[in-house]
C-alpha cells in the first residue's frame, strides 16, 4: 500500500514523495479508500506530465484547500485539482478549470465514459477505477492545453 507521506509503496518502489507539508497533510485527512483512489490520480497526473513533452516540472501545492497540480515552471497548461468531499462521501473527482472548454471536450469525446460536474470536473465512483488511459489523456490535454496544438503530443506512459 502507498505511503503518501514517505513516497514508497509495499514493493517498496519509490513515488513521488509529497513535498509541501500542506499537501501531505490534506491526504492524511482523506478516508483510507479516497486517499488510495487520490494517490492514483496523484500518481498519473506526475507521470503524464513526466512523459509529456514540454510541460516539465509540476508544482504541488493546495487550491482553494484541494491539491491542485501547476505548469508553472513552463506555462504549458491548465491547473487540475483532486479532492474528495464529505457532502459526497461515495465519489471523488478531477477538476479543471472552468474558463476552458476541456471538460465540455471531455465530456464530447467521453460519453458514457464519465459522470461530470457542468464544465468544471470529472467525477469518479470511489468503488471503481477510473479507466487509466481516458484519464491520462484528460490530464495530458490539460497539462499541455496553452501548448500550440502540434506541440500537444500525446503522453507516452509504460
Amino acid at each position: 500500500m502507498p505511503d503518501p507521506i514517505a513516497g514508497t509503496s509495499s514493493n517498496r518502489t519509490p513515488m513521488h514523495a509529497i513535498q509541501d507539508p500542506a499537501v501531505a497533510a490534506k491526504f492524511a485527512s482523506y478516508p483510507p479508500a479516497a486517499r488510495r483512489r487520490l494517490m492514483a490520480l496523484r500518481r498519473w497526473i506526475l507521470e503524464t506530465a513526466a512523459a509529456s513533452a514540454g510541460v516539465g516540472t509540476i508544482e504541488e501545492t493546495l487550491k482553494w484547500g484541494e491539491p491542485a497540480y501547476l505548469t508553472t515552471a513552463s506555462g504549458s497548461g491548465s491547473t487540475i485539482r483532486i479532492d474528495w468531499k464529505k457532502k459526497h462521501p461515495d465519489q471523488y473527482a478531477m477538476y479543471f478549470n472552468c474558463n476552458t472548454p476541456l471538460v465540455d471536450s471531455f465530456r464530447t469525446l467521453f460519453a458514457g465514459t464519465f459522470a461530470f460536474d457542468g464544465n468544471r470536473a470529472l467525477v469518479f465512483a470511489l468503488d471503481q477505477t477510473p479507466p487509466r488511459d481516458a484519464v491520462v489523456f484528460c490530464i495530458a490535454a490539460a497539462l499541455t492545453y496553452h501548448r500550440p496544438p502540434a506541440k500537444r503530443a500525446a503522453p507516452r506512459i509504460d
